[in-house]
């Protein structure tokens, strides 16, 4: 079954062959940097279209004090302490209603994962992307569109989270899916790190888009992230290749021998330690044997054709089941530093709210380093679940020490706060992005490319529970003290390593022998 090209790269074809029909290019790496620019766009334009709302909350219960009102309000005794305020998210109940609105878009977020990879699966993931990214649009400007129609319904505004929650699912697994097509076999640790920066650039995108808006009309701050996902969702309509094979390319997962692995994945049942690496020269396609073209359906040299995998099938390939685990744990941890630590560094430093939300992106700023990091030495050594642990176990000293001394001196709370952005984040990038697509690509699908969504949404989906779990139980917990929130997340990341000893000590009894062997020592 012959694939349909994005009529922009037809396009992009015909004007080459009409004006550059001698010039010579490397399509495997025009085709790799193009895929990895538009995935990094869309899922940074994913987390920038939700952003406006942690802006925008506090817009909704500022002090009137100070500002001036428009000529059209009438200001009296009865309003001139609330006439800025939107209802209903102002009084004493303001802060509730607006986590309700947190926990409405997450849990849905959450929920809708498992369903997101199933479907993803079962469809071009450019259509799948495409459309959305175009409903998270519609997601975007339906909340702002409040703003304009002067609705005040808080049902309204919980209804369209879940929406919003439901469409935004859409990201992880799609791009992670397209990214695993392309960067399926190659050591892909450092360059997943690298592009996992995305999540971070595109809170700042979204902040920096929604706080110059908020001045001038809170609704476009909503408005404009949305008009700007759905813009970018249609480019990838028109330029995304979802697949190798889409363009005549070998697909970066082949097909392999159950028995053969990798030694940085899990085994299947009986399987051997025998390394079934790729080099990118091995991708290339041989344009001079035409025997040897792919088309997607049809595969002279892969044995078995793709075939969408269900989410039973998903959770028995050997390492799903314990990342996961670990991800719903460690996604904790992140989420809950995410919605609090503004809050925790205001509460606990003389800094202002402005100041605090400043610095907290130190977090942020560790964790992309973290994740660069985590990626580098998994490449390197072929241990993802080693790596993941070392860090995590790392994190908990660091935990208890800034929970301790952070707020002592500023110098002290800069250095800190990065070094648990550092350890906390780096696990968490690695496991979402580099080991759910190698999961995606393990050897016991003989080559089946199509189960990345599937694994991807299962990975994420679980670890999305978590993350909307954690804010939640830090916001019961810190009423008791702040100390019982740091112990919390030092609970949570020693459950975190505990998912992956079982495959910490598999990758060391496969890589001792190897070793020892190597040395002459058996």
């Amino acid at each position: 079954m012959a694939v349909e090209l994005p009529l922009g790269i037809k396009f992009l074809r015909s004007v080459r062959t009409a004006w550059f029909p001698n010039v010579e290019i490397n399509s495997l790496l025009w085709y790799r940097i193009s895929v990895l620019t538009l995935t990094f766009l869309s899922y940074m334009c994913y987390h920038a279209s939700r952003k406006p709302l942690s802006i925008v909350k506090s817009y909704f219960n500022q002090s009137c004090a100070n500002l001036t009102p428009p000529p059209d309000i009438f200001i009296n005794s009865s309003n001139q302490n609330t006439w800025c305020d939107w209802a209903p998210f102002y009084g004493p109940d303001a802060g509730a209603l607006l986590g309700t609105l947190d926990s409405a878009f997450l849990f849905a977020y959450a929920a809708a994962m498992f369903l997101s990879g199933f479907v993803a699966e079962r469809m071009s993931l450019r259509y799948f992307l495409a459309v959305g990214m175009i409903t998270s649009g519609i997601y975007c400007y339906l909340f702002g569109l409040a703003h304009k129609l002067q609705i005040h319904l808080f049902w309204y505004f919980v209804l369209v989270q879940i929406f919003g929650g439901v469409v935004q699912s859409s990201g992880w697994p799609g791009v992670v899916a397209v990214m695993g097509n392309w960067y399926g076999k190659s050591k892909k640790g450092l360059i997943m790190g690298l592009w996992n920066s995305h999540t971070s650039v595109g809170n700042i995108v979204g902040t920096l888009i929604a706080s110059q808006c908020l001045s001038y009309d809170w609704g476009y701050s909503f408005m404009v992230p949305g008009v700007l996902i759905a813009a970018v969702g249609f480019i990838n309509f028109l330029f995304l290749v979802e697949h190798p094979t889409d363009v005549g390319l070998n697909p970066a997962c082949p097909t392999v021998h159950p028995q053969q692995t990798r030694n940085n994945l899990p085994e299947a049942d009986g399987a051997s330690s025998d390394d079934s690496a790729y080099s990118d020269t091995e991708l290339l396609l041989d344009h001079q044997h035409p025997e040897t073209n792919y088309t997607r359906g049809k595969e002279e040299k892969v044995a078995t054709e793709d075939h969408a995998i269900g989410i039973i099938d998903a959770v028995k390939i050997p390492g799903v089941i314990e990342f996961s685990l670990c991800l719903f744990f460690s996604k904790l941890v992140c989420y809950t530093f995410i919605y609090w630590l503004p809050f925790y560094i205001n509460a606990s430093t003389t800094l202002t709210s402005t100041n605090s939300a400043d610095l907290s992106t130190l977090f942020d700023f560790g964790g992309i380093l973290g994740g660069v990091f985590a990626g580098a030495v998994t490449d390197y050594y072929g241990k993802s679940a080693t790596v993941c642990c070392v860090m995590l176990i790392i994190s908990i000293p660091l935990l208890l020490l800034y929970s301790w001394i952070g707020a002592v001196l500023l110098w002290l709370n800069i250095i800190l706060l990065f070094t648990v952005g550092f350890f906390v984040n780096g696990p968490y990038a690695l496991i979402t992005t580099a080991v759910s697509a190698e999961l995606g690509c393990h050897p016991s699908l003989s080559g089946n490319s199509k189960a990345l969504a599937t694994v991807t949404a299962i990975i994420d989906g679980t670890g999305s529970i978590g993350a909307a779990v954690g804010p939640l139980i830090a916001g019961i917990v810190y009423s008791f003290g702040w100390s019982y929130v740091f112990i919390m997340l030092m609970i949570a990341n020693i459950l975190a390593l505990t998912m992956l000893l079982r495959l910490v000590v598999h990758e060391w009894r496969r890589s001792i022998p190897g070793a020892l062997s190597s040395h002459g020592l058996l």
